[in-house]
């Protein structure tokens, strides 16, 4: 556990009544002033747990001393029982400390888009990415956030070969970020006459959604959009007015389709918002290939090639193999009681972070 210096927390809270003085001068500009309020609400919780450490620290310190100068048996006595409770209360407080000087992710308090395609096992993966659609659905439901489904391919089956979603809320990219990866489900397809065990996978990316002003895009010069009538499975039309919009960005090719909607502006502001994202998850995925350099870690990877989780029917369970975690509860997972398992992905990542620092 690396130890926070009394020096480095003394500048912590003196960066917080820098920042509280500057906002009640009331002199300051309006972006500015955001930007103070911001680094302020930031360092809040970091101060407190700075100031919980250096009160701890105190404390032991008199009680050491007094353990040593004090004669009377009957307060030595009282003396050691709060230092090994002192002791014991440290460590955990000085890790608390730890992971709150950790650098956060800038998208972790983002909204996301989340992203689930069919993969390898036919009708029985979309079936399954259907399935992963609701849990996460449910889980935002249970965290008051709010899902909106921005495309889907439906298969004729049921569920979805691609379903794209939009998940608004306080925190939401920070508790599913570490669903991207290739999920696996061990079951006996409703079809299989045979009773046989099938094996099918599905695709999860989670995206922090961006904002108009974090990716730069010059409609005249950087886009082509093209205007189509809008077609269902089999090439069927779906409507009858050219609303179905695809969007071309020419300095990377990236394109995107969009054509749920009937009204040609609302499909183009949906496909625009896909766009964004992907464009903004690009660059992130740069800086961060050029800051980690052959790092990579176990848990905070994002690959969505990897095979991250299993969820086995049979056997009523749901093991991460990344952390090697294995739940049986899979029936309360799919319904969305996913803080268990979230959490601990949560937690490892902040123990391989801290153990980078630690060097």
């Amino acid at each position: 556990m690396t130890t926070i210096s009394p020096e480095r927390i003394a500048q912590i809270s003196a960066r917080r009544d820098e920042l509280q003085a500057l906002m009640a001068t009331g002199e300051l500009p309006s972006d500015r002033f955001v930007a103070v309020s911001k680094e302020y609400a930031e360092l809040e919780p970091v101060v407190k747990a700075a100031n919980e450490v250096r009160r701890l620290r105190a404390e032991l310190s008199v009680l050491t001393h007094m353990l040593e100068a004090d004669e009377e048996p009957d307060i030595r006595d009282i003396a050691r029982e709060e230092i090994a409770d002192l002791k014991t209360r440290l460590p955990d407080a000085e890790r608390h400390l730890a992971l709150a000087l950790l650098p956060r992710d800038a998208a972790d308090e983002r909204a996301a888009m989340l992203e689930i395609r069919a993969g390898t096992g036919g009708d029985e993966a979309a079936l399954f990415a259907g399935d992963l659609l609701r849990m996460y659905q449910r889980y935002a439901d249970n965290q008051g956030w709010r899902v909106e489904l921005i495309s889907a391919s439906p298969s004729e089956m049921g569920g979805y070969k691609e379903v794209v979603a939009s998940v608004e809320g306080k925190g939401v990219f920070a508790r599913l970020k570490f669903e991207s990866g290739v999920h696996r489900v061990q079951r006996v397809p409703a079809t299989e006459a045979g009773g046989r065990i099938h094996t099918s996978a599905a695709t999860v990316a989670v995206l922090p959604e961006a904002e108009e002003v974090d990716v730069k895009i010059d409609e005249a010069k950087d886009l082509r959009i093209d205007i189509y009538r809008s077609s269902g499975p089999g090439g069927q039309s779906v409507n009858t007015t050219d609303s179905a919009v695809r969007i071309v960005h020419i300095p990377t090719g990236l394109t995107v389709i969009q054509q749920d909607e009937k009204s040609q502006h609302k499909n183009k502001a949906k496909a625009l918002k896909v766009l964004r994202t992907r464009l903004y998850e690009a660059e992130r995925e740069r800086l961060h290939q050029e800051r980690a350099g052959a790092r990579k870690s176990m848990v905070g990877s994002g690959d969505r090639s990897e095979r991250i989780r299993t969820y086995n029917f049979p056997q009523g369970r749901v093991t991460d193999h990344r952390i090697n975690l294995t739940l049986h509860r899979l029936p309360e997972i799919l319904q969305g009681e996913m803080d268990e398992l979230i959490g601990a992905l949560i937690s490892e990542d902040e123990a391989e972070r801290l153990a980078s620092l630690e060097g």
